[in-house]
């Protein structure tokens, strides 16, 4: 089974983030990175499906020449090897730009499954995985805690709302989003991050893939959001009070 998994490299968890002097982007130059947290998982779901039933994991990694560390990461971890497609500008391309970018890199790997984590940790739109399949024309399923591969295809479970679940039948080729916390990620061992330094890493760059890279919605402005005070005062007897609190926590703070 030839298995893709796609990774984004994301800034530190932690990171103190401020806008660029153009205000369209965080100021990327003095920040440390990582993978993105929903993309080790979708990695995990990939390489534990490459231990039952063989085959190979290939990472897939749009990003400047930086994003080289987090494929590095992920080869550390026994993926097989990977495909780096190096775009400095990768922020401002929106999710159908970047996905354009995956799915040219993908198609010529004709892959039996191609996994992605269910959103990025820095713009969280949860839609690459989807629009991926889609420019594929591949069958596709999101929020997957669980692939079972059977004979002509796999079934996966998917979490739903309110502790329900629901377990569809797919054929292959096939693409799925990966929901966080399905599985327990392992950590790279000293042999793999040694053996990670001579695995191929085949780079690309936008125009070898056909100049695909564009967008059509951009991002405007982002800033911090302004912080205020403001003090309100309930009346009437303590059980009123009460309930006026609890209704403004509920559908105003909505922290209940």
């Amino acid at each position: 089974m030839k298995i893709i998994v796609a990774v984004k490299q994301v800034p530190l968890r932690d990171s103190q983030l401020r806008p660029n002097a153009s205000g369209n982007w965080i100021e990327d130059n003095n920040l440390s990175f990582e993978i993105n947290e929903p993309d080790a998982y979708a990695l995990e779901a990939g390489l534990q499906l490459k231990e039952q039933h063989g085959g190979e994991v290939i990472v897939l990694c749009a990003g400047p020449e930086r994003a080289g560390q987090t494929i590095r990461e992920a080869l550390a971890k026994v993926a097989d090897r990977a495909i780096h497609v190096e775009a400095d500008h990768l922020d401002a391309l929106d999710t159908l730009g970047s996905a354009r970018l995956l799915a040219a890199a993908a198609a010529a790997e004709k892959a039996d499954l191609i996994l992605t984590g269910l959103q990025s940790d820095d713009v969280g739109a949860g839609q690459t995985g989807v629009v991926l399949a889609e420019l594929l024309d591949m069958p596709h399923s999101t929020i997957i805690m669980h692939v079972e591969v059977k004979a002509g295809g796999i079934r996966v479970k998917r979490e739903l709302e309110n502790g329900w679940f629901q377990h569809i039948e797919m054929p292959l080729p096939a693409v799925l989003t990966i929901q966080s916390g399905s599985s327990k990620l392992r950590y790279a061992t000293l042999m793999g991050i040694k053996k990670a330094k001579t695995k191929e890493v085949k780079r690309l760059t936008p125009a070898d893939l056909g100049g695909v890279a564009t967008a059509v919605a951009s991002i405007e402005k982002i800033y911090a959001p302004q912080k205020n005070k403001q003090t309100q005062i309930f009346g009437g007897d303590p059980k009123t009070a009460a309930a006026q609190l609890i209704e403004k926590l509920k559908f105003e703070a909505r922290i209940l």
